[in-house]
């Protein structure tokens, strides 16, 4: 044993010798084991995975009590059938009218913006105005609506329902989004799934896109919304899109139905705009409007078919403000109180109204017949 030590020791002082006076390669440990260099090469921890995971549990937690499940009760009537009497050879086809049931349904989402009850969702969540709908709290508890102020400009809508101490949520400013930014959505997918919770990242900004309602029939165009990979479904509608501070930066609204993780909210400043409109009008649903039902003609059509551009009154509703002031359908609104009528959020004539008062004198243009003429409406309320 002992020679085999002293061998040993021999050929490392001979390897060592060598080494020193360039006879032998050295040789380099780092082929065998890894040597870091840098901090770089150190191996990381999860502190960074778990940092967000935090974030994300927090926000949820936060935010969770105020966000709601609105439901819609309505009367349905079946259809008549048809049924077959062989006893009756003269008449052998009898019908059966339909009948009517009251259907009850879980329809979309929404989250709470003051203390004292004010709700915001999608328009076309609570587009049926003949039906009533409830609002269904974190807490299960039940309210019914009690007034509804429908935004004629967006996809809106503010609900109202007799509570008190509620949780709002804040309103983030939605035009510091960046790309990449961490997106979170609660809300109750296909109605039946409430405080379900998806997160991804911002994805795109300043969309244009469709947006409608799996139970409606309706559809409005939109522009300048959020895109996120977020997994958003139907019944998601009217739910917050959150920041990593538990903000609120958008409303989901709707759904890319050809592609997968695309979900789309309306911007959050839009809301506060809304918000601040309602404030401002003492807290009424009240709103002035013209009284017409029009289509658009922009710039391109005005030209290609030789017309002025602006609103073509497709017809006008008796007893409002606009037959009141002798507008007549096949008029085109060029004007009001010298803003010109566009195809742009800013100038659309419901815009336009919509930042008038009840009761306040407005000077329109209208073409008609190859003339110019102009005409003078007070306005009255839509309610």
């Amino acid at each position: 044993m002992k020679k085999i030590l002293y061998a040993l020791a021999i050929i490392i002082v001979l390897l060592a010798i060598g080494q020193s006076l360039n006879l032998i390669p050295k040789i380099s440990l780092e082929k065998y084991i890894k040597i870091p260099r840098s901090s770089a090469d150190l191996p990381r921890d999860n502190s960074d995975l778990f940092n967000s995971e935090s974030t994300i549990i927090e926000v949820i937690e936060k935010s969770i009590p105020s966000v709601v499940t609105i439901g819609i009760t309505k009367v349905e009537t079946t259809k008549d059938r048809i049924k077959i009497n062989p006893f009756n050879p003269v008449n052998p086809f009898e019908t059966i009218p339909g009948t009517k049931a009251e259907v009850q349904q879980n329809i979309g989402s929404g989250f709470i913006v003051s203390s004292d009850g004010l709700i915001i969702t999608n328009k076309h969540v609570v587009g049926d105005t003949e039906a009533s709908y409830t609002v269904f709290t974190n807490d299960k508890k039940e309210y019914k609506v009690a007034s509804i102020f429908r935004d004629p400009l967006n996809d809106l809508a503010i609900l109202k329902i007799n509570a008190k101490n509620l949780n709002p949520l804040e309103l983030g400013d939605s035009s510091k989004l960046k790309l990449g930014q961490i997106a979170i959505t609660i809300g109750t997918p296909l109605g039946e799934f409430a405080n379900t919770v998806t997160s991804g990242i911002i994805s795109g900004l300043g969309r244009g896109i469709t947006a409608g309602s799996p139970y409606e029939a309706h559809v409005e165009k939109l522009d300048n919304v959020i895109q996120t990979d977020a997994a958003i479904s139907p019944g998601n509608s009217g739910g917050p899109l959150l920041n990593s501070s538990g903000q609120v930066i958008g409303i989901n609204t709707a759904i890319a139905q050809q592609g997968q993780n695309l979900g789309f909210a309306i911007p959050s400043n839009v809301v506060s705009e809304l918000i601040g409109d309602f404030q401002k009008r003492g807290g009424t649903f009240e709103r002035p409007i013209l009284g017409v039902r029009y289509s658009i003609i922009d710039q391109e059509t005005a030209k290609a078919e030789n017309l002025v551009q602006g609103a073509y009154v497709a017809s006008v509703i008796e007893g409002s403000s606009a037959d009141e002031a002798g507008i007549q359908e096949g008029d085109i609104i060029i004007s009001i109180d010298g803003e010109r009528i566009s195809d742009k959020n800013q100038g659309s004539l419901a815009k336009i109204i919509l930042d008038k008062k009840i009761g306040e004198r407005v000077t329109i243009v209208l073409y008609r017949d190859g003339k110019t003429i102009t005409v003078q409406a007070i306005l009255k309320t839509a309610s």
